[in-house]
């Protein structure tokens, strides 16, 4: 006669599901150490750090699970500590760790640009400003101050925030600015969240008056990139409005 608490042992059973019940190799810490941390999956790298599961679900299917809600690393990279904790299974903790991971990932990226990078290319423009417009869900215009040399003074200067208009990014600001850091010339910048890097008309017609601008000023605008993602684009994540030929630079 079939035990009457048979179906019950078997949900508690499923409910407490852990990671030393999955088959060996498919347990995230031998993962990594047989392959190697370069070839294991996202949900793998993402489960070693949120190190435990919840009831029902073990570690890598809490992380699969995060990967499916957001869809991607940048959407995880770019959403709140609040954001990830409204997915079930995620606490407070595990949010804050998850974020924790994403911020160092930024800063290693920063960091490795170095403090005054020589720039006199697109992609070299580009990869200054890469990390920190990956995550934004704002436009954001910077301007890169170089010197004689071509290298970057200081940090990238952020001059506005939001849409692009001829009212918010005025050349007043961008100048005054320039002259703070004493720059021979200067290379603008703005992020796309949508992750298409195509110009805008009034990206083209700022970018214009820019040029202009500093003819007046003796700074010369070297370049305007355009910051997007990589699946817009076939070999890159960015446009140079000069290598487009969009507008021309002095």
């Amino acid at each position: 006669m079939p035990d009457k608490n048979e179906h019950l042992k078997y949900t508690v059973i499923e409910d407490n599901f852990r990671v030393c019940d999955m088959p060996a190799q498919l347990r995230p810490r031998e993962e990594f150490e047989r392959v190697g941390a370069e070839n294991v999956s996202d949900a793998v790298l993402l489960a070693l750090i949120l190190r435990t599961g919840t009831r029902g679900m073990n570690v890598v299917e809490v992380a699969q699970r995060l990967l499916s809600a957001f869809g991607s690393l940048t959407a995880l990279a770019k959403a709140s500590v609040k954001d990830i904790q409204a997915i079930n299974s995620i606490g407070p903790v595990k949010a804050q760790m998850i974020k924790a991971a994403m911020e160092l990932a930024q800063r290693l990226t920063r960091e490795s640009v170095g403090e005054s990078p020589m720039v006199v290319t697109p992609e070299q423009a580009a990869a200054v400003l890469r990390e920190r417009a990956r995550v934004l869900q704002k436009e954001v215009f910077w301007a890169l101050m170089l010197d004689a040399k071509n290298r970057l003074i200081g940090e990238p200067q952020k001059i506005s925030e939001g849409t692009l208009t001829s009212s918010l990014v005025h050349p007043r600001e961008l100048f005054k600015k320039a002259l703070e850091h004493s720059c021979v010339s200067i290379i603008l910048a703005h992020n796309h969240p949508s992750g298409d890097p195509a110009p805008s008309s009034e990206d083209i017609k700022i970018t214009k008056q820019l040029i202009g601008a500093g003819e007046v000023m003796g700074i010369k605008v070297l370049d305007h990139i355009v910051i997007g993602h990589r699946k817009y684009h076939n070999s890159t994540d960015f446009l140079s409005l000069r290598e487009a030929g969009l507008v021309r630079f002095g």
